[in-house]
């Protein structure tokens, strides 16, 4: 059984992977009619991951004697000043989700719900990957400059882009 503290801040993480799908879309639409169709396909492809993690949150909520509850989303931002903001933008929403998988982490301890605490193992895990993937686009985009050469590269090379992080590689 979940605390009602614990339900509470599941379904507002549920939303949370709600508007990050969201997110992810809205970027996915301004890189495509961009021309940037790597960079797009990579963004659907994010999207689709996000909404699987709602999912996966949404089950665990009612499996555990819960009522997961979808509320309503913020409009995502649609428009940028270059895929640079983008990319910065994405980082720092990265950054804001871990911080909200940590302090559920944090509460599923205060109330002693090692089930949940376990269950969330996997989004630490993720969100650490998550990071890393953001960090090290930025990472190619400060590289790249204003070179249109390096854009195309980077475009045709990011929907093959892997990062192994610690958490990747962590013993089974």
């Amino acid at each position: 059984m979940l605390s009602k503290t614990i339900e509470e801040s599941l379904n507002n993480q549920i939303r949370i992977e709600a508007e990050s799908s969201q997110i992810y879309l809205a970027m996915a639409c301004w890189a495509e009619v961009k021309g940037l169709e790597g960079v797009s396909n990579f963004m659907y492809a994010q999207s689709d991951e996000e909404r699987e993690h709602m999912l996966k949150l949404v089950k665990f909520v009612n499996e555990r004697g819960g009522h997961a509850k979808i509320s309503q989303l913020a409009a995502p931002n649609v428009t940028f000043k270059s895929f640079k903001e983008m990319f910065e933008k994405l980082f720092e929403h990265e950054v804001f989700v871990s911080q909200s998988i940590n302090e559920l982490v944090h509460i599923s301890l205060q109330e002693k719900d090692y089930a949940t605490h376990n269950f969330l193992q996997w989004y630490v895990a993720e969100q650490i990957e998550e990071e890393a993937v953001a960090r090290t686009i930025l990472d190619k985009i400060n590289m790249i400059g204003d070179d249109k050469g390096g854009l195309y590269l980077f475009d045709r090379d990011i929907e093959n882009l892997t990062v192994t992080t610690a958490a990747t590689n962590a013993p089974e």
